[in-house]
């Protein structure tokens, strides 16, 4: 049996916020209502502390109800979990701002928020329709707020101490200094597309010289090609180390400083994704230098419409 590596209960402290975000985090974007609660509650069961929801996932409320069945039955205590929620793109409005939040609580059946992310820094048309298109099937955008406003509003969530940290997702390295360069309370954490073959050194560099967390979803480039657990350098370390390949993009995600979300319904998988170990600093470097291919997978930085979550039908 394996000794617990410590690299797997990596926390990263907030210098922007209250508490200690898990590196090691779960995704609950999961289309079957069902599957994503049996999921989330067999991610608790194997250690994850750290979840990653939504309002455009449309299941906070399936989040909320497997969390309340952990906490019923023991597995976890609220105060030893770290809970994200976003603010969707039809909500930047900054007087739609707090009823968002406040229906994002109540679908969670939570007091607080740990994390609350501007899903995209893109505003779309305010209204129902979440996904709202012109006569060309082209995203109706709004131009009736910055994102300056729509932070601001943010801002005063924390104020009010129901949502202990805020931050960005889906957001480019110019666009973070616009907010970074004018905000009262700093980004906590940024969300991004980040893996072997998307590294954002670059934006990593920054937000730790920022004191900003930068919390990487797809880290095994979400199943799609070129698929990242394939990878010659990445296959032959865990060859070395006796890892899978997945594992050994994770463990590389986890130690070179980020935070990460990783999703899955198939328990094994899930297992598989927490049962990381740190890894040699060679082979750190050599993930560094010598895997070549760079490709973005999700192209939600330049429209904010996610890559990965259905349309809204």
């Amino acid at each position: 049996m394996r000794t617990s590596d410590p690299l797997r209960y990596t926390t990263i402290p907030l210098a922007h916020g209250t508490g200690e975000m898990p590196a090691v985090g779960f995704g609950t974007l999961i289309a079957n209502r069902d599957a994503a609660k049996q999921a989330i509650k067999a991610a608790l069961e194997t250690g994850f502390r750290h979840l990653d929801a939504a309002e455009r996932y449309l299941n906070e409320d399936v989040v909320g109800a497997a969390m309340q069945e952990a906490f019923a039955a023991g597995i976890v205590k609220r105060e030893e979990l770290f809970v994200t929620t976003k603010l969707w793109n039809t909500n930047h409005r900054p007087e739609r701002v707090r009823p968002a939040f406040e229906a994002s609580l109540r679908r969670l059946q939570l007091h607080y928020i740990d994390l609350y992310l501007i899903h995209t820094p893109f505003a779309f048309q305010p209204g129902d329709e979440m996904d709202p298109r012109d006569a060309h099937d082209q995203p109706i955008y709004d131009t009736g707020v910055t994102l300056v406003e729509t932070w601001r509003a943010m801002e005063r969530l924390v104020d009010e101490g129901k949502c202990r940290a805020i931050g960005l997702s889906d957001i480019t390295l110019p666009k973070l200094k616009e907010i970074v360069e004018v905000a009262r309370i700093k980004p906590a954490a940024v969300q991004v597309e980040c893996h072997p073959y998307l590294p954002e050194w670059e934006l990593f560099e920054y937000c730790q010289q920022h004191g900003i967390v930068l919390l990487a979803f797809a880290p095994l480039g979400h199943g799609m090609e070129p698929r990242i657990t394939d990878d010659a350098v990445i296959t032959g370390i865990a060859q070395r180390v006796g890892r899978t390949p997945a594992q050994v993009a994770l463990a590389w995600a986890a130690q070179r400083g980020t935070a990460f979300l990783t999703t899955s319904t198939n328990p094994a998988h899930i297992e598989e994704n927490f049962d990381i170990a740190s890894l040699p600093d060679e082979a750190m470097q050599q993930m560094k230098h010598d895997i070549t291919t760079t490709i973005r997978l999700n192209a939600v930085v330049e429209t904010g419409v996610p890559g990965f979550v259905p349309r809204r039908k």
